[in-house]
């Protein structure tokens, strides 16, 4: 990997964590599109599980004292059954079923959820939330507008929505490099040492995002949210459907 390409990572890194310690996952988005190029599909899930983990870690861990573990360890529960699922059906994922999906995924953001009252805060809710969330984090790699339409209309405050999610997107992360690690041993050893090198800039960009966050209203950040992710699944979209048509 050249010097260019690695000091290109890591402005990515840090600005796509930047990007999510204020949001909670629009970066994590970007980094996934910007990765597909560099790498087959389940590489780049992999190592793109591998860098989110230190960027979702160090978010967690910035903001733990908000995170509500009963709702964490319910939608733990979700995602270890959705992982094992796809694991006995022996799953492989593909460019154009992952550009589409992630492309799609901003709809749910948009959906009237005061009329489905979804909450993660009731088990029940935080157990399909952790299964359609860890279907979608092993299967296309990101599952961030999932999560985050049980999350945005709860009666939380912002820092325990992004504290909660963090811890929670640090686990699917984690399960998703587990899933992929066949796909990722093959990456040569000179990327996996670029990759470690830009990881910690992850929890630079995070802790900056963290601020922000922290200046910023409950209102702001639900709007803010919104426009972000739907303005990136659209990008994935339309490749998606370059490479239908293709």
């Amino acid at each position: 990997m050249s010097l260019a390409i690695l000091f290109g990572m890591a402005c990515t890194v840090f600005l796509t964590s930047l990007l999510s310690g204020v949001f909670g996952m629009a970066g994590g988005l970007i980094l996934l599109w910007i990765l597909l190029f560099l790498m087959p599909v389940g590489t780049a899930i992999a190592v793109h599980g591998v860098i989110q983990m230190v960027s979702n870690g160090s978010r967690a861990w910035f903001s733990r004292h908000y995170i509500d573990f009963s709702i964490l360890g319910i939608l733990c529960i979700g995602l270890a059954i959705s992982a094992a699922v796809l694991l006995v059906l022996d799953y492989t994922p593909n460019i154009v079923v992952v550009s589409i999906a992630i492309g799609l995924m901003p709809i749910l953001v948009w959906l009237p959820v005061q009329r489905l009252h979804l909450d993660a805060s009731r088990p029940s809710h935080a157990l399909v939330c952790g299964l359609v969330a860890g279907a979608l984090t092993v299967g296309v790699g990101v599952s961030g507008p999932t999560i985050d339409i049980f999350f945005i209309r709860t009666t939380m405050d912002r820092r325990t929505v992004i504290a909660t999610k963090a811890a929670t997107q640090l686990v699917s992360h984690a399960t998703k490099v587990v899933f992929y690690w066949n796909a990722a041993s093959a990456l040569p050893q000179a990327d996996w040492i670029a990759i470690a090198l830009a990881a910690p800039i992850a929890i630079l960009g995070t802790r900056a995002g963290n601020g922000i966050l922290q200046r910023m209203t409950d209102v702001g950040f639900r709007a803010w949210t919104r426009w972000i992710v739907t303005g990136v699944g659209a990008v994935y979209l339309l490749q998606g459907l370059q490479h239908v048509v293709g």
